[in-house]
């Protein structure tokens, strides 16, 4: 089994304490993919608005989310 599986399977436990552990561990693994497609798509020229339509939130939202952790580009290059 995958990661990803086991903590989904933990997430369910009849015990509060694993299940809440997992729910913070899968969160923590979704933001870490997030950031790293949101970065994928910036990287291939995705606007701000096309990443928030394809996570369905708003271009403010995902902008105030990830700019900050984005790589800063030299305006020069194209």
């Amino acid at each position: 089994m995958t990661e990803a599986t086991d903590l989904a399977a933990a997430a369910s436990s009849a015990d509060p304490r694993v299940g809440l552990r997992a729910v913070v561990a899968l969160r923590r693994l979704l933001e870490g993919l997030e950031h790293l497609q949101v970065a994928n798509a910036r990287k291939k020229g995705w606007s701000w608005q096309e990443i928030a339509d394809a996570l369905g939130v708003t271009r403010q939202g995902v902008h105030k989310k990830h700019a900050h952790l984005m790589p800063m580009t030299d305006p020069r290059e194209g």
